[in-house]
């Protein structure tokens, strides 16, 4: 089971707990999939037992990013990243930030990219007031969907 459904994430959670797993959770858009994104992905991985990843809605990506995004649709964008070894389970979220997905989920740690700062994440603080650990995994530098997105921009007026 790779994509969860919000409703049934509790009794996935309980299970994983029962077995004693430690769980480690990270979100985002994840609109065109590259290699930044799988070694980010495979690094978290590695902190725990497993990966749960809260990927952002289509609704909340365009809120995000603007409208024109995202470029794959949440369906596509869920199948692709279930195909990752390193994704165990993935749930969709609507908010613009994880917070109530990581209130619920009450990973043992919470994994982003070294692209941001602990203090600017709202969903760190709410980590740090269960006792979970914030993670800022390495950036791999130059390697994003915008700066994908730009080149086939630049590339098609030339």
């Amino acid at each position: 089971m790779k994509i969860v459904e919000r409703g049934a994430l509790d009794a996935l959670l309980q299970e994983l707990r029962r077995q004693k797993k430690s769980i480690v959770f990270t979100n985002g858009c994840f609109d065109i999939l590259h290699v930044g994104h799988v070694r980010y992905l495979q690094a978290a991985r590695k902190l725990g037992d497993v990966l749960v990843l809260g990927l952002n809605s289509d609704t909340s990506v365009q809120a995000l990013k603007g409208p024109t995004r995202p470029i794959n649709s949440q369906a596509d964008r869920a199948e692709v990243l279930a195909g990752l070894e390193a994704v165990d389970h993935i749930v969709i979220f609507d908010e613009i930030t994880a917070e109530r997905v990581v209130a619920a989920v009450k990973p043992d740690i919470y994994a982003k990219g070294g692209d941001y700062l602990a203090e600017d994440l709202p969903e760190a603080k709410i980590v740090r007031e269960y006792g979970g650990e914030v993670v800022l995994l390495p950036e791999v530098k130059g390697r994003s969907s915008s700066k994908m997105i730009e080149r086939i921009r630049d590339r098609q007026r030339e």
